[in-house]
Formats: structure tokens, C-alpha cells, sequence
């Protein structure tokens, strides 16, 4: 009896399970990012061994020289969909040949600058289109959306209301 070989993710998920299951205290990960100001509103933000560089368009105070945190925010939706998207794919058995997103947020400075504050400083709302090419008929795509929608991490911080707390060093 031959068994079916184990696709990369597959070998990825199972030996985290294993890990977690011999020793839940696995499962938990810590992220980390630092940022330093420079310019007037830009920044340099490390994510481990990666640096990234924020700033924001000429009406916001920047100088248009990198994306802005909120389109960070789109990216990394995005990116996290793509991801759990071939996670799930796999995980479920669902043929998947190809995975398209984009994503629009609509954000009023008036909740930014503080202007009303009835105006959330935010994301009134974002918008998400995957597409996805394959064999799968319609509705085995729209079971793989349910199951990424339900384990997305940066969807579920959208969604889902995360502790923030905030602590001001001083020298």
C-alpha cells in the first residue's frame, strides 16, 4: 500500500500539531516590531532581521517616499488571506491553481486628525476580492472562504476587538 505523498504545508501543519500537542505552551508566538521616527511623519520599522519604511502621501504631513500604515494594513490583510488561503486549501482538500486579492479601505481624517470626534480614526469599512482559479466547483471555493474567514489572524484582528496596551517611557 503506497501512501499519497505530503505536500510541503501538510508536512508544515502536522509537525506543528505534533509540537502543540505534546506541549500546548508551543502554540503560543510572539511578534515583534520597532519602529524609529525620522523625517516628518516617516518612519523605519524593524521586523526581525527585515526593515520596512512608512511614511505617508504630502496631505497627511509625508513625503510620499513608502507606503502608509494603513496600506500596511491592507498588505498585510492580504498577504495573511493568501496565506491562509493555501493553508486551508490544502488542509481541506481543495484544489487551488491560483490565488488574487486586492483589497480598498475608506478612511476619514477627520477621525485622524481629530476634527470630529464622532468620526472613528480608522477604517469605516475595507473591502476584500479573492480570486481563485482551479477545478473546485463554486461551492467548494466558497467552503475554503468560510474556513479562512474563520482562521485568518489579521482578519480576526479586524474583526474582533484585540487588547492594546500602551505604556510611555520617558528618560
Amino acid at each position: 500500500m503506497t501512501t499519497a505523498p505530503v505536500s510541503p504545508l501538510q508536512a508544515v501543519v502536522t509537525a506543528n500539531h505534533d509540537a502543540i500537542s505534546d506541549d500546548p505552551a508551543k502554540a503560543a508566538v510572539v511578534f515583534r516590531a520597532e519602529a524609529r521616527a525620522h523625517s516628518a511623519v516617516a518612519s523605519t520599522v524593524a521586523l526581525g532581521r527585515f526593515e520596512i519604511e512608512v511614511d505617508e502621501p504630502p496631505a497627511l504631513g509625508g513625503e510620499n517616499t513608502a507606503p502608509n500604515p494603513v496600506e500596511y494594513y491592507l498588505a498585510s490583510l492580504l498577504s495573511c488571506q493568501v496565506v491562509t488561503y493555501r493553508v486551508w486549501a490544502d488542509k481541506l482538500g481543495i484544489a487551488v491553481d491560483g490565488i488574487t486579492a486586492r483589497a480598498e479601505g475608506d478612511l476619514d481624517v477627520r477621525g485622524f486628525f481629530g476634527f470630529d470626534d464622532a468620526v472613528r480614526a480608522g477604517f469605516g469599512e475595507v473591502r476584500v476580492v479573492v480570486t481563485l482559479t482551479g477545478p473546485e466547483s463554486r461551492e467548494r471555493y466558497l467552503e475554503l472562504q468560510e474556513a479562512v474567514d474563520a482562521h485568518c489572524p489579521v482578519l480576526d484582528l479586524t474583526r474582533n476587538a484585540t487588547p492594546v496596551r500602551t505604556v510611555v517611557e520617558t528618560p
